[in-house]
């Protein structure tokens, strides 16, 4: 029987790097993550997805992602990998209700069970519900909170074993309080192409000191507080300019300089896709 990863060590197979090739053959890269999504309680069935910014996947005609294979025993078969491939990748996609929100997700169940057919298992880590911080949780936050971020910047990775790279942060709004009136909070972290769609964490590991001054040691706190989908950037001329973090890979006639902040979605609007997914199960 295969020993449970650390919790750390279960972080670095949560996220995914989807590789999109555009209709001129130019090719971008963004982050995904897996979520489990449970849209009927009563049933107890989950639907496992990947999220990702809307940004990411349009205009894809394919898109590419790797999936890391099982051992035996459960545990992660280190270096081995199922390389997917998928035509009309943006037509996979699923996007949050809300045009206005940069998310969307890809039911992942199909080809898992289309693997599972076949003998194959895959290792990966969901975010389930409990893991989403809750509006109590963002409420016990200080203005000035550790956070960890999971992703591909500059589409940087272990590709020999296919794991992401971990970047440490603070948030530089305060998390609770709605950012320009949107479900969102600004993070200070470098955020360069390829690291839209990282899951944003709060992850204390061995204790922290909440918002009153009280030390909590011994304790851990990790939770999903957002998505990473823009920044501010300021142009080689002075102009200040919010855009969504590049996912493409190729030199731009304007040069944009990140001002290492960035904006995120908070998870809290993740939960905004189960009444889509309890649809899409009631079509089966």
């Amino acid at each position: 029987m295969a020993t449970e990863l650390p919790i750390v060590e279960q972080l670095a197979y949560c996220t995914v790097r989807v590789s999109c090739q555009l209709p001129d053959k130019s090719t971008s890269v963004g982050t995904g993550f897996f979520m489990s999504f449970v849209p009927e309680e009563a049933t107890g069935r989950s639907i496992p997805a990947i999220v990702t910014n809307r940004h990411v996947v349009q205009g894809a005609e394919n898109g590419t992602f790797l999936l890391t294979r099982a051992t035996n025993d459960g545990a992660p078969d280190v270096g081995t990998f199922e390389t997917f491939t998928l035509a009309n990748f943006e037509k996979l996609w699923i996007g949050h209700p809300d045009p206005d929100v940069d998310l969307c997700i890809m039911p992942l169940g199909p080809l898992v069970n289309a693997a599972h057919s076949k003998g194959t298992r895959f290792f990966y880590k969901s975010f389930i519900e409990e893991t989403i911080a809750s509006p109590t949780l963002f409420s016990e936050l200080s203005a000035l909170e550790e956070i960890t971020m999971i992703g591909y910047p500059v589409g940087i990775w272990d590709a020999k074993n296919n794991m992401p790279i971990f970047r440490k942060g603070v948030t530089a709004t305060h998390p609770y309080v709605d950012y320009q009136g949107r479900k969102e909070f600004v993070v200070d972290i470098a955020c360069f192409p390829g690291s839209s769609g990282s899951p944003v964490l709060l992850c204390n590991l061995g204790g922290y000191t909440d918002r009153h001054g009280n030390t909590h040691l011994g304790s851990t706190r990790i939770h999903l507080l957002g998505v990473l989908y823009a920044g501010p950037q300021y142009t080689a001329e002075g102009e200040i300019r919010v855009m969504p973090i590049p996912t493409g890979l190729k030199p731009v006639p304007v040069m944009l300089i990140p001002t290492n902040l960035g904006y995120v979605i908070k998870a809290e609007k993740l939960k905004d896709f189960e009444p889509l997914l309890r649809k899409l199960v009631g079509e089966r």
